[in-house]
């Protein structure tokens, strides 16, 4: 199989929260399907949970994180990363900022999950969409979905209160507590009329365990799984 130059080192911007970072890593090895350990793509994981809340802070609700997101890039380019993902959906809200300053390319997570629809056979469709309050008032996901041809079913205020729990859960370490406020959400999408679900905030696919998901009835689209098949694409990786 062909193996990624050694010279290359991708960098993952984690701590957004820690437990996704460290997932996305995990993901990232369970993805590639290496025949040995020197066939895996070499990583550097920049895990630091200091950084401010995203959601609350693109509300205007708390500190601006760009700074601290940026010293973690200087961090991981000082490391020797050549390319950055950031396994965080909100921090995306930054994206062009955060280009305008990286010396590396950083790749998107919306384009990933958008590649993984494709993947899926999911085309011009109904999409639900699950992510933190910031993502789904400020449109993270909803332009470049509709650019696609998929229409979007946003969740309204009961829905939405079943992500932040979800969240919440996955963030305070409760992960078992996480499942039934996310798939309770994504029933109530799909009842709506939702072809597919989006997990567009990387607590959610936490909260919702790969062997649970055939259960739910529905397409999910996973924002920590797309973001690792996008990095294994880039660096020209076979996936399983």
């Amino acid at each position: 199989m062909h193996k990624p130059p050694s010279a290359d080192l991708l960098g993952i911007l984690g701590g957004m929260g820690p437990l996704a970072g460290s997932t996305f890593a995990t993901r990232l090895v369970a993805l590639t399907p290496a025949a040995c350990d020197q066939e895996h793509i070499p990583v550097l994981l920049c895990n630091d949970p200091r950084v401010p809340d995203r959601s609350s802070a693109r509300l205007g609700q708390g500190e601006d994180p760009l700074a601290a997101m940026m010293a973690g890039i200087r961090r991981l380019e000082g490391a020797g990363a050549r390319l950055i993902a950031i396994p965080c959906n909100t921090a995306h809200l930054w994206y062009e900022q955060m280009v305008q300053q990286a010396r590396v390319p950083l790749l998107h997570i919306v384009d990933a999950v958008c590649e993984d629809l494709a993947r899926l056979g999911v085309a011009k469709a109904r999409i639900g969409l699950m992510g933190t309050p910031a993502t789904l008032k400020l449109g993270l996901y909803q332009g470049p979905l509709a650019q696609r041809g998929h229409s979007v079913i946003v969740p309204d205020e009961e829905e939405l209160q079943l992500c932040v729990d979800a969240i919440a859960a996955v963030k305070g370490n409760r992960p078992d507590e996480a499942f039934a406020p996310a798939a309770a959400c994504i029933r109530r999408l799909v009842a709506r009329g939702a072809d597919a679900v989006v997990l567009g905030c990387t607590e959610l696919p936490l909260a919702v365990p790969h062997a649970q998901r055939a259960a739910l009835g529905t397409v999910l689209t996973d924002s920590i799984d797309a973001l690792a098949r996008a990095a294994i694409e880039r660096f020209g990786a076979p996936q399983r």
